[in-house]
């Protein structure tokens, strides 16, 4: 199953029909972590293979990924969600991290993610004790952006792809790609890096482009009513 999402995602990334990719579970998990019985073949396969390896393939993907958690997110689980760029998930939903639990040392980045996305403390306290986060108590640590009621996930998540599809579709890859690729740097070499795709996303535009961007600005200024501060 891992190889295939990882082709699938790889597939998809390539598809330029694809303009936003919805991962969910079917039934009561979203994904309910590694088949333990093949623990030795998964933990000592070739980690290097990224072809193969579908949390990999998420972070290399240009497309915007929803994760639409329907319930349980257990571990390897709980990575494949945290390789999602939006994560909607239902109340009920449970977030688990049971590498202490079981002798699992972490590979798919739980570590280093979730004290970067909820805090180091809640991290730390989620992943020694091995205790569930529940949908609402992820949205309150901001590890969700929306949590909805049971049977509505599908339903927002594809609210929220539909309100990405309106939008300049190079454009949105670009903001994953500077958004993500950001958050590996420092926030001063963060900052000089959004300059310079700036720069050369300017210096590449032609003014025929920039004047398409001005009719279209125009345009929704006129049908919008005037604000004041």
């Amino acid at each position: 199953m891992m190889v295939r999402l990882a082709r699938q995602i790889n597939a998809l990334g390539k598809d330029e029909s694809v303009r936003v990719i919805v991962l969910t579970g079917s039934g009561r998990a979203f994904c309910s972590g590694v088949d333990l019985t093949a623990a030795e073949e998964v933990f000592k396969g070739d980690v290097k293979d990224v072809e193969t390896d579908p949390v990999a393939q998420m972070e290399q993907c240009q497309k915007p990924i929803i994760g639409a958690i329907n319930g349980f997110a257990i571990t390897a689980g709980f990575e494949i969600a945290l390789a999602c760029d939006i994560l909607i998930a239902s109340k009920g939903a449970k977030f688990m991290d049971t590498h202490s639990r079981f002798g699992i040392f972490p590979s798919w980045g739980l570590s280093q993610k979730l004290p970067r996305v909820i805090g180091a403390n809640r991290a730390r306290e989620a992943s020694l004790t091995a205790m569930p986060i529940s949908g609402e108590q992820a949205e309150r640590w901001g590890l969700v952006n929306h949590a909805v009621e049971e049977g509505q996930v599908l339903k927002k998540a594809r609210e929220v792809a539909e309100a990405i599809i309106k939008n300049n579709q190079d454009m949105v890859l670009r903001y994953k790609a500077v958004i993500n690729d950001g958050l590996k740097l420092d926030l001063a070499h963060a900052l000089s890096l959004e300059k310079e795709r700036a720069h050369a996303y300017y210096n590449g535009m032609t003014k025929d482009q920039f004047q398409k961007m001005q009719e279209f600005i125009a345009g929704r200024s006129s049908k919008t009513p005037s604000s004041k501060l």
